[in-house]
């Protein structure tokens, strides 16, 4: 790699991880930069300032890179190493609400245009969506481990807001309301 592309190309990875809101700007001064520059390699080898992703499964910013972070977290839980697990939780939120609202995008963008590719895009914007609502909730059930209610019960509402309580999810989540006191109406109603 030519030494002069080296620094902008750190610089640049660097500043779209911190638009996109993943890392503070502190944090991404921490931020191993060998693994963010690593993402990105020459398309041609005579043309070594053509860069290209490797693949999505080496970027923080994909269903993958959630899906690591939603792994690490389970990992921690079991190991009982809560804060890490909150901390990774959070970021796979981040990395999965990110991906709904660009697969959403790209959904308005080909509506009227490729019926095909925009509802390819409206269906990842709804499976990431759902990731997104899952690690909220685990998230929300690291929280109450932590007895830290006050966190959970905003996590909770969110899930119900964007599931519909009727849903599996939005049901397990009342659920964690009604168990944390918050309300006091069971639902589903037994007996219907």
């Amino acid at each position: 790699m030519n030494v002069a592309v080296a620094p902008l190309i750190r610089f640049t990875s660097l500043s779209l991880i911190t638009v996109l809101g993943l890392l503070s700007p502190a944090q991404a001064q921490v931020q191993n930069l060998s693994v963010i520059i690593s993402q990105a390699q020459p398309t041609e080898a005579d043309k070594p300032n053509t860069l290209s992703p490797t693949g999505p499964s080496n970027s923080v910013l994909s269903i993958e890179g959630g899906d690591r972070l939603m792994n690490d977290a389970a990992q921690a839980v079991a190991n009982q190493n809560y804060p890490l697990a909150a901390k990774k939780l959070q970021e796979a939120r981040q990395v999965y609400n990110q991906l709904s609202s660009f697969y959403q995008d790209l959904n308005s963008s080909f509506a009227g245009i490729d019926i095909r590719v925009s509802d390819s895009q409206r269906q990842r914007a709804l499976a990431t969506a759902q990731k997104r609502d899952e690690a909220t909730y685990q998230l929300a059930l690291v929280h109450r481990a932590q007895n830290q209610p006050e966190l959970a019960v905003p996590l909770l509402v969110q899930i119900i807001k964007s599931q519909n309580p009727t849903r599996e999810l939005g049901t397990k989540a009342y659920q964690q309301l009604f168990e944390l006191g918050f309300v006091d109406a069971p639902y589903p109603r037994q007996g219907k």
